[in-house]
């Protein structure tokens, strides 16, 4: 069993690229002893010399001090040859993503380092098992998978293959400890925890924009000011670069024998036979000048106050926030049973279309329009029907913009666009704890760190409510009968429970 903390612990770095360069940065600040091999003559060095510049950088600007510089500095030598890493207690590959290359690469190590020594592997998409079913020692191989760029991404997977011996994943853990990264452990499927939980993001943004509910610009807005996502799904698409996600998707969709929650978009395979990529080639789902994005402009309505308005009491929650926001803005509210004859009628759906909530209480469709009642902070989405009149949808917009907040209208939809990706985004993270990959804390930990969202999928169930969020799946499932939509047994558990959706089992 390896002692992760002992101060003459050995790594070997395999492959010299940016993800190799990175771990060897950590590894060496977090004070390891490193040795860095590639297959090409003159990389490693190539290597070494870019880190030192690197420290030497993070010293200039008072990151770290000169003299811990020059330490991690003298912690990086050189292996000209793969015999060089006979020596060490671990080895981390960071080559070509293919698993006959890793397996290869393995099978070589093996017959140089001690059987104690820790083979990691830092793939982001092939099966740990099936690269160590390939070595002659099979338990003493993990996954250590790192993100870009590897010293600001401060979070590794630590992955545990079916044949992988728990000491290795604990001997892991601790490396990745002491190199100061947060660690989380995860059981050997496809995606592993973060690719894994970031599918509901960006495909059912794509899913929404193929129905022609929104456009492009639209979605982004929405979840980025109404959801809090630090960028929209199509600006990440175009910063990650299709030829990059649009593979991902496919293969986590394949390697789960076509789950449809996972379902690519026909879309994204598409542009990237166009060779419409994003940030890269200049055009993506956005055009870029000079690097910068040509989003289309908003225009801004004029107040209006001066249309009546029939507030529905379905959701009786949502209905007493909205009524004071109403109130707020100057509406002239009206107060009866059923709306009059010249009222736009204001419904607050969970789950279902415009056109659904309507119909459910016998309302003019024409006259109609839904509010999104999870996001009235920041901006606010309202849907019409297909026959909701043109100066109603301009009214109600206007109306809700009155206090300076933006109004995106919408096309009919069940779940509007931030409750269906918000939906989705939890109930993907559940089936992932109900699947037994992560505990629900490293679930919740690696989707903040590794994807940047403003909540772990299941802390943004607790936030919305997990009865609510399965009310919105059961009414999308309800609406579309498609099985993307069915909610886990997890959700559904702990919503008929009124618990946390971070609460474990045994």
């Amino acid at each position: 069993m390896l002692d992760s903390t002992r101060n003459d612990l050995l790594l070997g770095v395999v492959g010299t690229g940016l993800m190799g360069r990175g771990i060897a940065q950590i590894a060496a600040q977090g004070g390891v002893r490193v040795l860095l091999h590639d297959a090409r003559p003159e990389a490693a060095a190539e290597a070494r010399e870019a880190i030192a510049q690197t420290l030497a950088t993070l010293a200039g600007k008072g990151r770290i001090s000169a003299d811990d510089a020059a330490a991690a500095t003298a912690r990086l030598g050189i292996a000209d040859s793969l015999d060089a890493l006979a020596d060490c207690h671990v080895v981390v590959e960071a080559i070509v993503e293919r698993l006959d290359a890793k397996r290869e690469l393995f099978a070589r190590l093996e017959g140089i380092v001690g059987d104690a020594c820790v083979l990691a592997t830092n793939t982001s998409s092939l099966s740990v098992t099936a690269i160590a079913a390939g070595c002659r020692v099979p338990g003493r191989v993990g996954g250590f998978h790192f993100f870009s760029p590897v010293p600001l991404m401060k979070i590794v997977e630590v992955i545990d293959g079916a044949m992988t011996e728990a000491w290795v994943g604990d001997a892991l853990t601790a490396l990745a400890r002491r190199m100061g990264h947060q660690p989380v452990r995860a059981q050997d499927t496809p995606g592993f925890i973060v690719n894994h939980a970031g599918r509901a993001f960006g495909t059912e943004a794509l899913r929404i924009l193929g129905e022609g509910i929104a456009g492009v610009a639209d979605i982004d807005r929405i979840l980025r000011e109404a959801a809090g996502f630090r960028m929209g799904p199509f600006e990440l698409l175009d910063l990650t670069g299709l030829d990059v996600s649009h593979p991902v998707m496919e293969s986590i969709y394949d390697q789960y024998y076509q789950e449809p929650r996972y379902r690519p978009s026909p879309i994204t395979r598409q542009r990237l036979a166009a060779g419409l990529l994003g940030r890269k080639s200049g055009r993506g789902f956005y055009v870029y000048r000079d690097g910068k994005a040509e989003v289309p402009a908003e225009d801004a309505p004029p107040p209006r106050t001066d249309t009546p308005v029939w507030l529905s009491r379905r959701n009786a929650a949502a209905a007493e926030r909205v009524a004071a926001l109403l109130s707020k803005l100057g509406a002239p509210l009206e107060t009866g049973a059923r709306p009059s004859a010249d009222a736009l009628c204001l419904v607050l759906p969970l789950g279902e279309d415009a056109t659904a909530a309507a119909l459910a209480e016998g309302l003019d469709p024409a006259r109609t329009l839904a509010l999104d009642p999870l996001t009235l902070d920041g901006r606010r989405t309202l849907m019409r029907t297909p026959l909701t009149r043109r100066d109603l949808a301009e009214a109600a917009r206007g109306l809700l913009a009155a206090d300076g907040t933006p109004v995106t209208v919408i096309n009919d939809s069940p779940g509007f666009v931030a409750q269906r990706v918000l939906a989705t985004i939890v109930n993907i993270g559940c089936d992932i704890a109900q699947q037994r990959i992560a505990t629900p804390e490293d679930i919740d930990r690696a989707v903040t760190l590794g994807l940047g969202y403003p909540k772990g999928p299941l802390a943004l169930g607790d936030a919305l409510g997990a009865a609510t969020v399965l009310a919105i799946l059961d009414a999308m499932h309800a609406i579309y009968r498609d099985p993307r939509y069915r909610p886990s047994p997890w959700l559904v558990r702990r919503a008929r429970l009124n618990v946390s959706l971070l609460t474990p089992e045994d």
